[in-house]
């Protein structure tokens, strides 16, 4: 058994599903739309590719990082103890995982049609260009939105095999509800960045940072509520809309300070938004709208 963990262990903390807050911060927009695509419960064939879809793709996503960023995460406190630093996984392994992963996301987009299938090689591409982006430009964190967001017009693709202005919609306020969580993130890592000068809309910010988080969040909102008014929502919906305004209150709150606990907290609890928000969603199918 013991054999068995050292073996298993390195690779499960490469997918980090031994931390899965990043899939189902993926997972609660993915589900979300697929809802709303479907005008209620969607195909369970199709909820299983998607579900299985973004675990698979968040841990390819992971390895590729690992691998991308290998001679920079001993330098981040945070990211010391990942496997390539440690030495418990070497670079072969870990190309080998994200191959084996991919192959095996794309086996899985295979049963979809095939318009769903071209949007998954361009989710892919993003995915794997995601870690040169924080080298370059400021907003690795923009780009991670657009990469998360693909799978909200793969579900409106594998659904129904159309983009209504709903699922732009959805599209959009996704790229600025995980632009504003992973700038959080990257506030807890930014001392940090800035010795090995990594890039994020964290430095970009400087101390404006939970101001513009602010009025990024503002906007999300008011996105998801002309999403309601556009589908003719009930209360129901609105209420996860009012608890999501809760929680981004409270990540305010939590990161009044700014230090990397707090911000780590902050960008935890959006968990709780996505949640929030699939519920209102479920529920207002649930009760026959």
């Amino acid at each position: 058994m013991g054999l068995i963990d050292h073996n298993v262990m390195p690779y499960v903390h490469l997918m980090r599903l031994n931390k899965p807050i990043g899939i189902f911060l993926l997972l609660w927009p993915t589900l979300s739309a697929l809802w709303i695509s479907a005008n209620g419960v969607p195909d369970l064939g199709i909820l299983i590719v998607f579900i299985l879809g973004v675990i698979v793709m968040r841990s390819a996503g992971c390895a590729i990082n690992d691998y991308v960023d290998r001679n920079i995460d001993g330098s981040v406190f945070r990211t010391v103890k990942r496997p390539l630093v440690m030495g418990t996984l070497k670079v072969n392994h870990v190309l080998i995982a994200f191959s084996s992963l991919a192959l095996f996301s794309l086996m899985l987009v295979l049963i979809l049609n095939k318009i769903t299938v071209l949007m998954s090689f361009i989710a892919l591409f993003l995915t794997v260009t995601y870690p040169f982006v924080k080298r370059y430009t400021y907003l690795p964190q923009f780009h991670l939105g657009i990469t998360f967001s693909c799978a909200i017009f793969m579900a409106f693709l594998g659904q129904n095999q159309l983009l209504s202005p709903v699922s732009w919609l959805l599209f959009l306020a996704n790229i600025l509800w995980v632009t504003s969580y992973d700038t959080y993130y990257a506030m807890s890592d930014r001392e940090d960045d800035l010795l090995i000068t990594i890039k994020s809309t964290a430095i970009l910010f400087n101390h404006n940072d939970r101001c513009i988080i602010g009025i990024l969040q503002a906007f999300f909102l008011l996105s998801m509520i002309l999403i309601g008014i556009l589908l003719d929502m009930s209360f129901v919906y609105y209420f996860g809309v009012l608890v999501s305004c809760i929680f981004f209150s409270y990540q305010y709150k939590l990161t009044k300070n700014r230090h990397p606990e707090g911000c780590l907290l902050a960008f935890a609890s959006n968990n709780w938004v996505g949640a929030a928000l699939f519920s209102g969603i479920v529920l207002y199918y649930g009760l026959g709208q």
